[in-house]
């Protein structure tokens, strides 16, 4: 099994959804994020004084996976969240040792 974590732009989010419904995933965590890479924020106007937006807003998508289907599920996430632009993102994969549905008590592959 493995975990994707997706850090996206925030108005990627249906479209990255949609593509991921369509090759059967059903189930992800998203959570609101701040942060910055190569962007290094930017500058704003509030009441005529310019500052600095260090942090920008993006969202992170996390899913756990079996094995089989996470070359697809980070191609469905790369085509719905590119732009072209600088700050489309970052996927990240790494491996999961184990699953446990709190509810039923399953564990491994049955517990996704």
């Amino acid at each position: 099994m493995k975990k994707i974590e997706a850090i996206i732009k925030p108005f990627k989010l249906e479209e990255v959804r949609d593509a991921l419904s369509e090759i059967g995933i059903s189930g992800l965590t998203v959570t609101e994020v701040k942060g910055f890479g190569r962007q290094k924020g930017h500058t704003e106007l509030y009441r005529g004084a310019e500052y600095v937006v260090d942090f920008l807003p993006k969202v992170k998508i996390e899913i756990v996976l079996a094995d089989e289907i996470v070359d697809q599920a980070v191609e469905a996430i790369i085509k719905a969240a590119h732009s072209g632009k600088i700050g489309d993102g970052k996927i990240f994969v790494m491996p999961v040792e184990q699953v446990v549905r709190i509810r039923t008590g399953e564990t491994g592959e049955a517990a996704i």
